[in-house]
């Protein structure tokens, strides 16, 4: 074994090769910052190096290992270091950098160059950093590019109007079902979709059930075979656009079809035929009378009374059975407020064959109905007279949070742009409306009579409560009030109602607790004469003129008078489940 050298000058002296190395080392940068090559063996700084033949190279470096510097090293060390691995760097560098050179964009390049302010003999640096340019470059082209959404611009002016239909009635009358069945025929939904739909329901023993899980999309309601949300689609004809609201029909969710009911042009009152079930429905405690109450309070204009289950066992089309139920049904109506002929027709149907809801079963099957089918009859209505120049009014019935807060509801007046700055009331938050999703679409703009979303800007999900009005802020807002003097009619309540009654309210879309604070008159049910001052009471099936106030100090809740905006001006007073009266706004005293 060789001695060693006195020092290591001597053996650079010697060694003429090792003193062209250093030489060729005495250009680096020793301040500049630390490199660790990622390809190779690992190797730790001042180790002892050996001459163990080195690995081949692989294409793709692996992870570069984290290599930890004791501050105590010199820059001989690091010299002997580098010493020892400068001809594998130098032998494999160019082909590197020959390999990888195409992958980097001229910026980038230049970059790297100014940042190093190396000369010739730190080339070999560069086959890392560019290695990994082409890494990233291609994790890079293979992420999913996100999809654009395309904005569709609409006329202010609309090629087919828009109508909202909720349907009601008492539970299990086949509502979603028949919202499926139009769908299906509409070309909404197609043929594999129900297909899919009647395997689902299959494997759960709900096989009738299938065509309703169109509109019954959560878990809960399928497994139940019961509406819970009101729940929403759309369907076309050649003259308009319908937007279905599928209330439900269960007694503990009436607030939930209240607020269906709020959004509504034409309510479709569903009737089960089937023995024992309109009888069920329609008797006290039965959904279809409160129902039927509860959409005329609500301002509906047109009802259809749909009459399903017609091809039922126990029906088979019989015209006795249809004729029974018109005629128990109409008295009812009328007491409502509804006139049969002029805004109300009764139609028989088969929900789950689609009978009568777009054609008609044929004369063999059902010679006795002349009228039209349920999808003619919804095309023939004639066009509502909506105030698109009025001020923007939007009560809101849903929000949540999605890349941005987004605000639900129906544009009971007015109309809406991209980029409008608007009101929240009763806060007064100004918002800016970023983008408006119609149906399935995004566009830049939207009317009264349409159910659409809308992504605000400077407001937080937290801060809005579901019966909130979006107005604009150019033009007078939406009133606001705690104290109210409203005209009030008492549908049923088992004892008298003195001031100090409290009950639930609920106006458009927003809902609290009222307290009676005073009976001003009674008033004739007939002639709308004042029969009596401050009465001390008021009882079942008489009317009055009251005032009623906020149970929670400092609320308030947006309104209007009826006169002024009916939409915003109707109410319904609930208690203990059941709806006790029905009202109109006349006054906000404060």
């Amino acid at each position: 074994m060789d001695e060693p050298p006195a020092n290591w000058d001597q053996q650079e002296e010697e060694n003429p090769s090792v003193s062209l190395t250093t030489t060729k080392l005495s250009g680096l940068n020793v301040n500049a910052m630390e490199f660790i090559p990622s390809f190779g063996t690992g190797f730790s700084f001042g180790s002892k190096t050996t001459n163990a033949p080195t690995p081949p190279i692989p294409k793709t470096p692996p992870s570069t290992p984290v290599v930890h510097r004791h501050p105590h090293e010199t820059e001989g060390n690091l010299t002997q270091t580098l010493n020892a691995n400068i001809n594998q760097i130098e032998s494999n560098g160019q082909q590197l950098i020959q390999e990888n050179i195409p992958t980097i964009e001229g910026d980038e390049f230049v970059d790297d160059q100014n940042e190093r302010m190396m000369d010739d003999s730190t080339a070999t640096i560069t086959p890392t950093s560019t290695t990994v340019n082409k890494i990233n470059a291609a994790v890079s082209s293979t992420l999913p590019k996100e999809k654009k959404s395309v904005l569709v611009k609409r006329d202010i002016v609309r090629k087919k109007e828009p109508v909202n239909i909720v349907f009601c009635g008492h539970v299990d009358a086949g509502k979603s079902t028949i919202g499926g069945q139009l769908m299906f025929l509409t070309g909404q939904v197609d043929k594999r979709t129900l297909e899919k739909y009647q395997n689902e329901a299959r494997e759960k023993s709900r096989e009738s059930w299938y065509l309703s899980w169109a509109l019954d999309t959560n878990e809960e309601e399928r497994e139940k075979g019961k509406t819970v949300e009101v729940g929403r689609a759309w369907f076309e004809t050649e003259k308009k656009h319908f937007i279905i609201l599928d209330a439900p029909g269960h007694k503990c969710f009436v607030p939930n079809m209240i607020g269906g009911a709020a959004q509504a042009d034409i309510a479709i009152l569903v009737i089960s035929a089937r023995k024992g079930e309109f009888e069920t429905g329609f008797e006290r405690g039965g959904q279809t009378r409160e129902h039927a109450m509860l959409v005329k309070t609500a301002g509906v204009r047109y009802l259809v009374v749909l009459i399903n289950k017609m091809d039922d066992p126990t029906v088979n089309w019989d015209q006795a059975r249809y004729e029974e139920i018109r005629d128990k049904l109409t008295p009812y109506l009328k007491k409502c407020g509804f006139k049969p002929g002029e805004d109300t027709i009764f139609m028989p149907c088969s929900g789950m064959s689609g009978a009568l809801l777009k054609e008609h079963p044929g004369e063999q099957l059902l010679p006795w109905y002349k009228g039209p089918t349920f999808i003619e009859y919804l095309d023939s209505i004639p066009s509502f007279n909506r105030s698109i120049d009025g001020p923007l009014r939007m009560p809101i019935v849903e929000r949540y949070k999605e890349m941005g807060t987004i605000v639900m509801g129906k544009i009971e007046s007015g109309c809406c742009r991209v980029g409008d700055r608007c009101l929240l009331m009763p806060n007064r938050t100004r918002v800016e409306v970023t983008n408006i999703y119609y149906e399935d679409i995004e566009t830049d703009s939207c009317v009264c009579g349409e159910n659409v979303r809308l992504k605000l800007k400077n407001v937080e999900e937290e801060e809005i409560s579901i019966g909130f009005i979006l107005c604009d802020a150019q033009q007078e807002p939406c009133g606001v009030g705690r104290v109210f003097d409203a005209q009030v009619a008492i549908l049923e309540h088992k004892s008298i109602i003195c001031p100090g009654y409290s009950a639930v309210l609920h106006i458009h879309a927003a809902v609290a607790e009222v307290q009676l604070k005073k009976l001003i008159t009674l008033i004739d049910r007939k002639t709308g004469e004042r029969t009596q001052e401050h009465p001390r009471f008021i009882k079942q099936d008489q009317v009055a003129i009251a005032r009623f106030e906020l149970s929670q100090s400092g609320q308030a809740i947006c309104m209007e008078p009826f006169k002024h905006f009916p939409q915003l001006g109707r109410f319904t007073l609930r208690d203990e489940g059941r709806t006790v009266a029905v009202g109109k706004v006349l006054k906000i005293i404060e």
